[in-house]
């Protein structure tokens, strides 16, 4: 059960995530965009939110700044969340605009705003669990997305709901967090989210 765990919470690591929305969303709104656009894109998500991700893990462990990928320590995670929060607004900026992906672009928005929150837990030594942060904010987002195409997608949902238990499982078997952690995580994930759906629901 341990390693089943395990592999989960390597399935769902934050940096996997906006790979499976953007999946999701391009799935979703198959009719709305090109092929070559939506591939395009995906590969604009791929090298920013996996690729850079790794290289700069690699760069800051060399540096000593970090020692594992999960960065369980709070005082190392001020650099990663620094530097997730300028590549997610690069991606604001320069791929998932307004204008071309307005629902895409709130997902996103959303997540650089729970990003900045955990980065101010982080300075009062509380850690908030990135991986529940991750999958709620995912979570929030199909629901959403649901609601806005007006399409039936309870067992997505539904799978969603039940991998946010099983990540939060995972985290505690491996000792990563807390319960309190594990709820701080979830919320910073949702509340943006929800704030957010006024404005492309």
């Amino acid at each position: 059960m341990k390693k089943i765990l395990t592999f989960f919470s390597y399935l769902f690591h934050p940096i996997f995530i906006p790979v499976y929305a953007a999946l999701i969303y391009f799935f979703w709104n198959d009719s709305h965009f090109s092929n070559p656009q939506k591939y395009f894109v995906l590969f604009q998500i791929v090298v920013i939110t996996i690729l850079l991700p790794i290289l700069l893990f690699f760069v800051l462990r060399t540096a000593g700044k970090v020692d594992s990928v999960m960065v369980s320590d709070v005082s190392q995670r001020k650099i990663p969340l620094v530097i997730q929060c300028l590549l997610t607004i690069l991606i604001l900026q320069k791929s998932i605009t307004l204008a071309h992906f307005p629902e895409f672009y709130f997902f996103f928005l959303g997540g650089l705003l729970s990003t900045v929150l955990a980065l101010v837990f982080v300075f009062f030594k509380t850690k908030a669990s990135l991986h529940m942060l991750a999958i709620s904010t995912l979570t929030v987002f199909v629901i959403g997305l649901s609601i806005h195409n007006q399409t039936q997608n309870s067992y997505m949902i539904a799978l969603l709901v039940l991998m946010n238990g099983v990540v939060a499982s995972s985290r505690l078997e491996m000792k990563a967090h807390t319960n309190k952690e594990l709820v701080i995580g979830f919320l910073l994930g949702v509340l943006p989210q929800l704030l957010l759906l006024r404005f492309w629901l």
